[in-house]
């Protein structure tokens, strides 16, 4: 699976918090923090569809979208990102800069820390 954008990553955020979503209601959701349209939304999904970041299903005749993005391996990979190439860290980043994050919850955050000190040290980005 492809790694999302940052834009990408806004519209996986909004989804973990309350999929399925139709387009409409998925642009509703990311359209202050962006300030998009809704045809630049429109082509993001369809970009990320492309790329399998998101399935597309029919609920009650409306076209709706989920993730297929695992939440935590996909916000574990930008924390190492970050860490690596922006703070030029070789070590992981400490967990507890995650602590008071509305998108994890308390498991999710121990598995968010299990994945980044089990994060490979050669890995390709």
């Amino acid at each position: 699976m492809a790694t999302p954008s940052v834009t990408e990553l806004t519209l996986l955020k909004a989804l973990w918090k309350g999929q399925p979503l139709s387009a409409r209601a998925l642009h509703a959701s990311v359209e202050e923090e962006l300030g998009w349209s809704f045809s630049s939304t429109r082509k993001t999904v369809e970009r990320m569809l492309e790329k399998g970041l998101l399935v597309q299903r029919s609920e009650q005749g409306v076209q709706v979208y989920e993730t297929t993005a695992d939440k935590v391996a996909t916000l574990a990979a930008f924390a190492h990102d970050f860490g690596r190439r922006v703070m030029e860290l070789e070590t992981p980043l400490p967990v507890t800069m995650f602590t008071g994050s509305k998108l994890v919850d308390q498991q999710e955050l121990a598995q968010l820390e299990q994945l980044l000190q089990d994060w490979p040290l050669d890995a390709k980005e």
